[in-house]
């Protein structure tokens, strides 16, 4: 999973990385988060990196608890998310479904973005605001993609086009200054062969 991983799947999900019109968001705000959870989680993060750059690498799985990837981006990854995002859930829904929810600040982005006219949904929003998304990921082989199967902010879909500028934006880097493409299929790091996700659970193949 790797860091250069958790940020992909926390960017990806949480605003197209990440959250459903969520039947399941009351399930993250019921779990207990903690830095010891947070910490465990770091601890296999760690633990994946160094048998990803064995020679050779130790076939071994290993399991991500829902309450884990919470409380690592609440405590131990909470000055990783990118300025103007805050607030980060995901609920691992299962059979390769993922669903987040995050709160962005429009304010932040609409001071680099020009007016798309009436018809911009963004256009009537501002403040901070939760966008939700669903969607499916699926590895395989060393390969990552992730297909987005519905986005809303404040309960109103969100087009496609509107959450890939948010993740753009708000993905960008010096290194990729075109930011994350939601469609993309992506490398996983650390000689990762596929992440399954169960309920309440993803397990890293390695």
């Amino acid at each position: 999973m790797g860091r250069v991983n958790i940020k992909k799947v926390c960017i990806g999900v949480l605003l197209g990385l990440m959250a459903v019109s969520l039947a399941d968001s009351n399930t993250v705000a019921a779990i207990q988060l903690s830095k010891q959870e947070g910490d465990r989680l770091q601890r296999k993060i760690d633990e994946i990196t160094k048998n990803g750059s064995a020679v050779p690498v130790k076939a071994r799985r290993t399991p991500v608890s829902e309450a884990e990837v919470n409380s690592y981006l609440a405590f131990n990854a909470k000055d990783k998310i990118p300025q103007g995002l805050t607030n980060p859930e995901i609920t691992i829904v299962g059979d390769g479904r993922l669903a987040g929810r995050i709160l962005v600040d429009l304010d932040e982005f609409k001071r680099h973005r020009s007016s798309q006219g009436f018809m911009d949904p963004l256009s009537y929003v501002s403040g901070k605001v939760p966008v939700t998304a669903h969607g499916l990921l699926r590895t395989q082989e060393g390969k990552g993609q992730f297909r987005l199967e519905s986005a809303e902010i404040l309960g109103v879909p969100l087009p496609k086009p509107i959450l890939q500028e948010l993740v753009t934006f708000f993905s960008r880097t010096p290194e990729n200054p075109e930011g994350f493409d939601i469609d993309a299929p992506f490398n996983l790091p650390a000689k990762i062969r596929e992440i399954m996700i169960n309920k309440g659970e993803a397990v890293v193949v390695q």
